[in-house]
């Protein structure tokens, strides 16, 4: 990681200028979210129809995604370290009030990763690379759903949480890292686990179950963790009875 000078704000600016004007108006995105899915849940009671479906369903998916988009347009999410306390608007922050509303309610996420292919266009959608044939587990967690890139026949296991930032205090402020989360392909992601900014998995790479992936690590394939990898491209491969037998009650 190429090491910069960051200028970090004084005393005097973290207190005048705590939040900037755009920061206060973006944290009441979540709430504006919900106030208009509700209204259009309460027409569409009222008036069941096509309309009032596809308002309550813009509303939660269409109306965030347009947003972000235009956010994303204007104050791009920029890598690298910045802090959220001072004088100057932090993209990231932005994007974040507009996503969080999906991890408030991941049962909104979660419907769409029950439809072959619908999560992945969606973080593509987001700005994100996703390969062919990726697998999504109803459970999990993304924080910054345009900062991945993730290869082909991928698998998520259940409860995974893959964030691309970090925040930590310093100096009186919160300093902010942020960096893109990159998937390789043939990549089996064990069951909790998690994957901190700037982390890079190989190609046919096995991560274990609850393993955390640190910040700027690279993951790459270990025989001694996973001696019989899964199948690729129709391939068969022998199941190690020996790895069940550990587990076994």
């Amino acid at each position: 990681m190429n090491h910069e000078k960051i200028d970090t704000p004084s005393n005097s600016e973290t207190s005048e200028h705590s939040m900037t004007v755009l920061s206060i108006i973006l944290s009441f995105f979540p709430v504006m979210v919900m106030l208009i899915a509700f209204a259009s849940f309460i027409w569409m009671c009222a008036s069941p129809g096509i309309f009032s479906v596809a308002t309550l369903l813009f509303s939660l998916y269409g109306f965030p995604l347009l947003i972000y988009r235009i956010h994303q347009h204007f104050y791009p999410a920029k890598e690298g370290i910045s802090y959220l306390i001072g004088k100057d608007y932090s993209p990231w922050w932005g994007s974040h009030q507009i996503q969080a509303i999906y991890i408030t309610f991941p049962a909104l996420e979660a419907a769409l990763r029950l439809i072959p292919g619908g999560f992945s266009l969606w973080l593509k959608l987001w700005g994100s690379k996703v390969g062919k044939n990726v697998y999504w587990t109803p459970q999990l967690e993304i924080a910054d759903r345009g900062l991945l890139e993730i290869g082909d026949n991928t698998v998520f296991g259940n409860g995974i949480g893959i964030y691309s930032h970090i925040i930590k205090p310093r100096k009186q402020n919160l300093m902010l890292y942020v960096k893109k989360v990159k998937i390789g392909s043939n990549v089996f992601l064990g069951a909790w686990n998690h994957i901190a900014p700037g982390v890079c998995i190989e190609d046919e790479t096995y991560v274990p179950t609850f393993t955390h992936v640190y910040p700027n690590k690279t993951k790459r394939p270990n025989p001694k963790e996973n001696p019989n990898p899964l199948p690729v491209n129709g391939e068969g491969a022998k199941i190690d009875d020996k790895y069940f037998r550990k587990y076994k009650n």
